[in-house]
């Protein structure tokens, strides 16, 4: 019995032995990323404008509000935008309030109400936005938001990011090896990093009543690429 327990212990301790020395260090890798930005033509642009109203009641400051938007929808018709691309962004009814309180009083006392409504227009020729602006304000708008240039076609632009991004991992990890004095074995990950979609290009119009138009400058949308990977590194 004990020399039958003393040949299974020295049985086990050999078969472990055997698998430990089956298990090889980890083969040594070199993790590195890099990014490429291209730039796009945008081929939009997104107008939002519309108009305040105040009144002595809400119904008072709606009615006039709807039949100032009435024509700044028309303006818009009238300047090619089509009706796919207006879009109600904002409506709203709220009190406007008196700038201070009398002596004693608690809640500042309401002296009117004010509409909001606005409207967001896709301009399809980017080259019209300041045209289609002073439509909107020839025809009653009084608050310009902001304009913003975008594009639909940005596949073919985020590819050639991609391939610039990778190409430029592929000359860090050679400058690496080549400056450690070690070869590269391989690839054995890349992925990419979420860069998100290409933000619009934001702008305010500028305004003067002696230009034939609004001057807006598009600008250029800019696309980033961002990938990663590990490189084996030969032994």
């Amino acid at each position: 019995m004990f020399r039958a327990l003393i040949a299974t212990t020295a049985l086990t301790a050999l078969t472990a032995g055997s698998a430990f020395a089956q298990i090889q260090e980890p083969q040594p890798t070199l993790s590195l990323s890099a990014t490429a930005e291209v730039q796009l033509a945008p081929d939009y642009a997104q107008v939002s404008s519309g108009v305040i109203s105040r009144a002595d009641t809400a119904q008072a400051a709606m009615r006039a509000n709807s039949q100032a938007m009435a024509a700044v929808f028309a303006a818009l018709r009238e300047a090619g935008v089509a009706e796919n691309d207006m879009q109600t962004s904002q409506l709203s009814v709220s009190p406007v309030y008196s700038d201070r309180r009398e002596p004693g009083q608690i809640e500042l006392n309401i002296i009117g109400y004010e509409a909001r409504n606005t409207v967001t227009a896709k301009v399809t020729d980017t080259d019209r936005t300041g045209a289609v602006i002073d439509a909107m304000v020839e025809a009653g708008a009084n608050n310009i938001n902001n304009v913003t240039f975008g594009s639909d076609n940005t596949e073919d632009a985020m590819d050639e990011a991609r391939r610039q991004a990778i190409a430029n991992l592929l000359a860090k990890a050679e400058l690496f090896a080549d400056a450690a004095g070690f070869e590269l074995c391989g690839i054995r990950r890349m992925g990419e990093a979420h860069m998100g979609s290409p933000q619009p290009v934001m702008m305010r119009a500028s305004f003067a009543e002696d230009m034939a138009a609004t001057p807006v400058a598009a600008g250029q949308l800019t696309l980033n690429a961002s990938v990663n990977a590990d490189f084996c590194i030969a032994e």
